[in-house]
């Protein structure tokens, strides 16, 4: 069971090892500024497989819960699915359902722990195997695996790292898993925090912030939900930024550095490397202001 970019290790790597009897993935759903109906990247790689799939709106569909007992799975592994399990549906494998979590749990259960993770500015994350039961991301952990979070990282380069090694260390679990020679470790609920789902608003960037916390924004939702300031009233988007650290009278002022837009920010200076506005190509920043007038 998944979905997006994150899970095409995973089901790749389980294919090459084990018997995938199905897949199970979200419902194709538009895309993009003409909302092309997309097909998820894991049904684009069950079907370069030949793999049995189905996509239910919800699991709780009784042709969704009946076509997972026919298929009678030993084990249900999950990456990046977007829905919640229930009961009847964690307790139909024999061997339970594994997720494949992108954190350090318990630190960031949730929906967005990747992009958390930099927000926060933590300086490793990882992989986490671990047993689902009803709670989210609450499951006894079965192995993990830490990674460093590079000063460079985006959310989705973050994610591509994280999601090759995941299937690594799942492929590395399972066998001591299945045939009941791992000890699984409970959860400290104590210190654990929480990552919930992202929306758009969320990538307002507030200039009332220092320079340091918006550099993280910025990387921590490239490409998703992205980062935006309004100017001109116009939604001005911002994909890629740099710090200066240089002392500043107060947030908010437009600055050129190097020819590059930049705004001051409660401490230092966020330059805007790379810009796009609304129904426009991204542009580097130098393009931008040869582009407008009254920076």
């Amino acid at each position: 069971m998944g979905s997006p970019e994150f899970a095409e290790p995973v089901l790749r790597k389980l294919a090459s090892h084990y018997q995938v009897i199905g897949v199970v993935t979200q419902p194709d759903r538009p895309s993009g500024r003409g909302q092309v109906l997309t097909f998820p990247p894991v049904k684009i790689l069950a079907k370069e497989l030949n793999l049995p799939l189905i996509q239910p709106h919800k699991l709780s569909e009784p042709g969704a819960l009946q076509q997972l007992q026919r298929w009678a799975p030993d084990i249900i592994v999950v990456a990046a699915f977007g829905q919640i399990l229930r009961p009847v549906i964690l307790d139909l494998p024999k061997h339970g359902c594994i997720n494949v979590h992108a954190s350090l749990l318990p630190r960031w259960r949730g929906a967005a722990p990747i992009q958390a993770a930099i927000l926060n500015g933590d300086e490793y994350t990882g992989v986490t195997i671990m047993r689902m039961d009803p709670g989210i991301d609450t499951g006894p952990i079965l192995s993990q695996r830490s990674l460093p979070i590079a000063q460079n990282d985006t959310g989705e380069r973050l994610s591509v790292k994280l999601s090759n090694l995941g299937s690594d260390l799942l492929i590395e679990t399972l066998p001591a898993y299945l045939s009941g020679h791992l000890m699984l470790k409970e959860q400290d609920s104590t210190h654990a925090t929480y990552a919930p789902m992202l929306k758009k608003e969320d990538g307002l960037l507030d200039f009332g912030l220092p320079a340091i916390d918006l550099d993280r924004q910025v990387r921590a939702f490239n490409p998703w939900p992205g980062t935006f300031m309004e100017w001109n009233g116009q939604i001005l988007k911002v994909h890629h930024v740099h710090v200066v650290n240089q002392p500043t009278d107060k947030p908010g002022k437009h600055l050129v550095i190097d020819g590059t837009p930049a705004i001051t920010t409660a401490q230092g200076i966020l330059v805007l490397d790379d810009l796009q506005l609304a129904g426009r190509k991204i542009q580097t920043g130098q393009e931008f202001l040869r582009g407008i007038r009254n920076w």
